[in-house]
């Protein structure tokens, strides 16, 4: 079972374990790049976190080590999106503010596999469960 269902979700969060999404192709022709989501909890409360890196070989399911896709700070660390006080508030910031869905959540990491996937299967213009990739435009 890769994704979680949302007590799984909750309960990691509450544990002050970090989940991620894959959220799919961003960047340009010029600069293809991906992006994901992170929730962290962070001394009581969830931070959300959009990265962006560059798709780029070799191929790993270490996200933290692909490149950055634009040049800034932030980048190294990732886009601080949303700052919640609990965890299910945490949950739909992210969602609102990237499109993640509830149902492509999954632990710390694991979005490296996703991305693995991703690549293998020539870059799909949708995701595994048929909805198209999302372009999430920080605010």
């Amino acid at each position: 079972m890769r994704y979680l269902a949302e007590p799984l979700i909750l309960g990691a969060l509450k544990r002050g374990c970090a989940v991620e999404q894959f959220l799919g192709p961003s960047g340009s022709a010029e600069r293809p790049g991906i992006c994901w989501v992170e929730i962290r909890p962070n001394q009581g409360t969830c931070e959300v976190y959009l990265h962006s890196a560059l798709d780029c070989e070799p191929l790993t399911g270490d996200l933290d080590s692909l490149p950055p896709l634009f040049d800034s700070e932030e980048e190294d660390f990732g886009l601080l999106l949303a700052t919640a006080n609990d965890p299910l508030a945490a949950l739909d910031a992210a969602e609102t503010r990237t499109g993640a869905v509830r149902e492509r959540w999954v632990n710390e990491s694991m979005a490296g596999d996703e991305y693995c996937d991703y690549v293998l299967a020539d870059r799909p213009a949708a995701a595994p469960d048929g909805r198209p990739w999302l372009s999430p435009q920080p605010s």
